[in-house]
């Protein structure tokens, strides 16, 4: 459990002192990190909050999952995310545009457009105990490629703990007495292209924060569209409350799913990256 030495109190862990009141002026990631502890330790303590997001909003997605299609849900939960970010695009749009980086950004946008979509559909097939379980093997994968992809080091710890979650997985899954159906096969895709998400994010560490949620949010939007025209169910005022909750819950999620990748390694939050 986490907890705030003497040296360094939850305002520092958070980076919300006085020294830092314009929260999005100072959202770069840090250049000169003198304490890689103390910077693993403000990682995490977001990728806490970003998990609490993720899983108080799964309820409401799995009631909305059963009228909407998945890919409707991701488009109404980019719309929501692009109004509640749209003075932020303004404000930085000359970051945005200077990007360097925009191959990075669509590869980006790509494994969460289909991390996001695998989600929702596994959260609406399948129980969610079930989803939760699953998603306790990407910290498995994410540990792989962070040392394949990255070349990011990973301590025998690491592997020896994410390995112990693993073989847990599978002893209370038990997939040989699984049937195979989309909702499974949609739980898998949800850990193979979120890991993938999460490399990518980790590959664009030298970009503002906010430029990153610009890129993601209005990427979701365009590559969830047409998809989602297909399919479309016509919503109703009833339905608006659930998408708001989705949207808020989800935007607020990835930005500190961001600052988290900005600060901590991989390796680090490979336990915790259950988004």
């Amino acid at each position: 459990m986490l907890t705030a030495s003497d040296e360094t109190s939850w305002a520092d862990l958070l980076n919300v002192g006085p020294a830092q009141i314009r929260p999005f002026s100072n959202m770069m990631p840090p250049t000169d990190v003198k304490d890689r502890h103390v910077a693993n330790r403000q990682g995490a303590v977001f990728a806490l909050a970003d998990m609490v997001l993720v899983v108080t909003s799964m309820g409401v997605i799995k009631q909305a999952g059963a009228t909407f299609p998945a890919i409707q849900l991701v488009f109404f939960r980019a719309i929501v995310g692009l109004l509640l970010i749209a003075p932020l695009i303004w404000r930085y749009r000359s970051d945005v545009f200077n990007s360097r980086q925009v191959k990075g950004h669509l590869g980006r946008v790509l494994c969460s457009t289909l991390a996001l979509s695998c989600n929702y559909a596994a959260t609406a097939a399948l129980p969610l105990t079930l989803v939760t379980v699953i998603g306790f093997t990407r910290p498995f994968v994410i540990l792989a490629l962070a040392a394949l992809m990255l070349g990011e080091r990973i301590l025998r710890r690491h592997w020896i703990s994410t390995v112990i979650c693993f073989v847990s997985v599978l002893f209370i899954v038990k997939p040989g007495s699984m049937s195979w159906d989309w909702g499974l096969l949609a739980a898998l895709g949800m850990v193979l292209f979120g890991s993938l998400s999460v490399i990518q994010t980790r590959r664009l560490t030298g970009e503002h924060a906010v430029v990153l949620m610009v890129f993601y949010t209005i990427g979701l939007a365009i590559l969830t569209a047409i998809p989602a025209a297909f399919v479309w169910v016509p919503p109703v005022l009833d339905d608006l409350p659930a998408f708001l909750i989705i949207g808020v819950l989800a935007q607020v999620g990835q930005f500190c799913f961001l600052r988290s990748h900005q600060l901590a390694e991989a390796s680090i939050l490979a336990p915790s990256a259950m988004s």
